[in-house]
Order: structure tokens, then sequence, then C-alpha cells
């Protein structure tokens, strides 16, 4: 197995560059924290009713009407004017354009697009990212997002509208993937955890949670979207400033390209190297490769059943999850909160899920922590069931635990999520890292759109959605016991090296008990 780590440890294990790629990674996430929650604020439906013929200082109904209120007309007639209640004036896309009742078809059409952009566009760019390299790829997606919220300040109309929310979500997922595989081809294994927290667990979280207080700040959906786009185009400049990954350029044959980002590394880091130690490096990269597939593609992924069983199990995990996720999120009660404090609650939970991943990660090992936390997250989400019972006297006691156990079960939720990403990483080959990960990503996406179809069984059974989540979670926790241990492993990359990781192992082999041997 090539151990580029071992030449990185040579030009600085940890000095200035690994530093600035966490800080950029950091900034990144901050401004993408914006971006993904655009979606939830933009296009945030306020209470609306008809204003038809109501009298001036009329009290509004106590919920959203699209019929007018008053009786002379009948119940087939048609609104033309809307008033809304607005939080804290926040004006949202949905309230200018009155995009709500008879025209509420056109909201759903622009999020289809959207959604369908977005399954298609991680492949492809996770496609570029393994062949023409990580920040190509990371600059083309941050472009093609900022591009996308920009132009939506102007796209009103039904066609613009929906063009624009196409282009925005081609890069969505791949605008933060490539930093993420680029920070982890850079990092040494021991580091990956405390720096995965910092960037993801502390910066994301901070602007996932006050995205929604810059909207209400702003004021109005096309200041948020000038913020939170008009940023991105400092992500160009990463490329004069982080060398490109060095995995990668290894996977793809171009020792010279390598041995220049080395030397790169070297001088940001104050570190000398002889010229010797880069020689002898390549020399041993072309002995290693040279029964290796010189350009493999996603379907080799498939062709040997221990990569093919390595990579169902992920995207199975990483499905069942986003059903986890489905499941709590809607179990939280919207009505507790305003629709922006809402969105800030639910992220809270991110930053304790790096803690718990910290605390353990490395100790128990990845398999460990995402079948522990499966199981848990499956708990606290079906338990709120036992809490919440008809019979009961206390409703704000109720409330307050059904929340608590809630958002307890969404903080297992991301550790599962934060910890199946980092095992995807660490699992796939560097060649194929781009594509196998926007693989696991799109599937998991997919299930993700038909969890709706799983929750409405609750019309058949009420626990029926809890069942079916517990027999998931159950066979996904199992599966990740089978998946080999990556904790301070060097990354794979090749094909070979990624299927022989871990072959020696047992379902109970774990760090800890490596340790204690």
């Amino acid at each position: 197995m090539l151990e580029v780590d071992k030449i990185l440890e040579k030009c600085g294990s940890f000095g200035r560059l690994q530093l600035i790629i966490v800080i950029l990674t950091s900034l990144l996430n901050v401004i993408l924290s914006l971006h993904y929650e655009s979606e939830e604020i933009i296009f945030f439906v306020p209470r609306h009713w008809c204003a038809d013929g109501l009298a001036s200082g009329s009290a509004p109904p106590n919920t959203s009407s699209c019929k007018p209120l008053y009786s002379n007309l009948t119940i087939h007639s048609s609104c033309h004017k809307y008033k809304y209640e607005t939080y804290m004036d926040f004006q949202s896309f949905v309230s200018e354009t009155n995009w709500i009742c008879k025209n509420g078809w056109r909201m759903n059409v622009g999020g289809s697009l959207y959604t369908v952009s977005s399954l298609l566009g991680t492949l492809v760019l996770g496609y570029m990212g393994d062949k023409v390299g990580r920040l190509p790829a990371l600059i083309l997606a941050n472009l093609i997002s900022m591009s996308g919220n920009f132009l939506t300040i102007f796209g009103t109309n039904l066609f613009t509208f929906c063009l624009f929310r196409l282009i925005n979500g081609f890069a969505t997922d791949t605008n933060y993937a490539m930093m993420y595989i680029l920070l982890l081809e850079y990092i040494r294994p021991s580091l990956r955890t405390i720096c995965l927290t910092i960037t993801v667990g502390i910066f994301y979280c901070l602007g996932a949670i006050s995205s929604p207080w810059v909207g209400l700040l702003l004021g109005t959906w096309r200041s948020f979207l000038l913020v939170s786009s008009l940023p991105l185009i400092l992500v160009p400049f990463f490329y004069c400033i982080v060398p490109e990954s060095v995995e990668w350029l290894i996977s793809r044959r171009n020792y010279n390209k390598a041995v220049a980002s080395l030397r790169r590394v070297a001088k940001i880091n104050g570190v000398q190297i002889e010229d010797s130690v880069y020689e002898e490096f390549i020399a041993n990269c072309k002995l290693v490769q040279q029964n290796t597939k010189i350009d493999p593609n996603l379907l080799d992924l498939f062709r040997t059943p221990r990569l093919r069983r390595i990579v169902l199990i992920l995207a199975f995990d990483m499905a069942v999850i986003s059903y986890c996720h489905f499941i709590a999120i809607r179990k939280l009660n919207r009505n507790w909160f305003s629709h922006f404090v809402w969105n800030s609650i639910q992220y809270t939970m991110i930053l304790p899920s790096w803690l718990i991943a910290l605390a353990f990660q490395d100790i128990i090992g990845r398999k460990a922590l995402t079948s522990t936390s499966l199981i848990c997250c499956c708990l606290f989400i079906s338990i709120t069931n036992i809490v919440l019972l008809d019979g009961a006297s206390d409703t704000n006691r109720i409330t307050t635990l059904q929340l608590m156990f809630l958002l307890t079960g969404i903080c297992f939720c991301n550790v599962a999520f934060n910890t199946t990403c980092l095992y995807a990483v660490e699992l796939l080959p560097t060649c194929l890292r781009g594509q196998g990960d926007a693989a696991v990503d799109t599937f998991a996406r997919v299930i993700q759109l038909i969890c709706a179809f799983f929750f409405n069984m609750s019309s058949i059974s009420s626990p029926l959605p809890e069942i079916i989540l517990a027999v998931l979670t159950s066979l996904a926790a199992c599966l990740c016991l089978l998946l080999p241990e990556t904790t301070n492993h060097t990354l794979p990359s090749s094909l070979e090296d990624s299927e022989e990781l871990g072959i020696d192992e047992h379902w109970y082999t774990f760090p800890c008990i490596k340790k204690g041997m």
C-alpha cells in the first residue's frame, strides 16, 4: 500500500499548510451553512389569509386561509390579494411573489428541479473530482452555487426561477464534499477527528444556528441570498494557496506535479527536504503501482465481492441514517416555535455530536461508534411515542420530554452521519473517492425522497414508522460491524488497497481491543 502520509509527515505533519487548510475549510463551512439554509429561509411560507374585501383592522384568522373570509362569497371563490403575518418583518420570496394556494405548485416545480439537479450534479462533479482534480471540482462547484443563488435574486417568474434553482442544485453537496476530501487527504490519521470537530462541529454549527438570524437581520430574501452567495467568490483563490492533493496526483500517476505539490507543502511548512527523498518516494510509487489499474471507473467498485459489499453497506447505512433524520424532524413539532427558532434548534445538536465523536471515535473505532449511535438514535426517537401518552395530563412536561428525546435522537443521528461520511472517505480508494462518495450520497438522497411514504404509514398503524425504523437501524448497525476498521489507517490509494484493507480482521475487531492485547 502506498503510504503518502509518511512523505507528507517529512514535509510537515501538521504545519502551516495544514493549519491553513483547516482555516479555509472552517471559513467555507460558515459560508456554505448560509447557502444550505437559504432554502428554508427565503422560501419560508408565513401565515397568510385572503385580503379581498377585508376591512382594515380586521382580526386575522388563527390558521392560514386561501379563501375569502367574508360570507357573501361561495366556497369556490378565488382570492386575488393576500396578507401575511411576517416574523420580525422578514420578507420571504413567497410573501413577495404570492406563490401560495393556487400558485403553490410553482414552488413545488422549482423544488423538484433543484432536487433532480442535485442528484445529477453530485455524480457529475464527483466524477470530475477524480478525473480533473479536487481543487478544480471544488472551485467549479462553489462558483455554480454562487451563480445559482445570486441569479435567483432576479428569478421571480416561473421560467427563470426554475432555471436558477436548477443551476444552484447542481453543485449541492459537492461544494462541501471536495474540501472535506482535500482536508482528509492532507491531515495525518490521528488528527482527522479533531480537525473535523473544529471545521464542522464548531464552525458549520455556528453558521447553521446563526443563519436564520442573519436573514432576519437583513430583512429580505434578496439581501440574504446576496450575503450567502457573494463570499463564495473567495473560493477560486484557494487555488493560489492550497496545493492539489498529493494523494490524488499519485493515484493519477502524475509524479512531476506530485513532487511539485510536496515541495510546496515543505516550503510553506518551513521544512528542508533532500531531492533524494522525493526520488526515492516516486520510485516506490512506480513500483507499487505497476500492477494497479491505470484508469478505474465507478463500476470497478462493484466488480469484486469485498469492495461491492463495502460500498453497498455504506450506501445502506447512509440511507437508514437519512430515514432516521427524516422521522426525527417530522416528529419535532414546529408549532412549538417560530420557523426561525425551529431552524436554529435542530442544528444545535451538531456540536454535541462531534464532541461525542471526538471522545470515542478514535478509541472504540469507526464501526463501533456508527453501530452504537444508530441504535441510540432509534431508541430515543422511538421512545417519544411512549412519553406522549394520550391520557397524560401535564402537556408542558410532555412537550419538554418529547423535545429532549427528539434532540438526543437527532444528536446520535448526526454522530452516525458524521462517522459514516468519514468512513466512506477512509474506505474508498483515492482514485475513486469522489465518485464513490457521490454515489453513496446520491443513494441516501433518493431514499430520503421516498421516506414520506414510510412516515405516512402511521395512518395505518401509529407505531409502524418506528417499527420500520427499529428493523432498519438494527440491520444497519449489524452490517456496520462487517466493515473493516480504518482508525489511524493510511487512506487507500488504489482499488487493491481498499480490497486488502482490514482483510484479516473480524467483526469484533476494535482499536480499543487491539491496544489491550
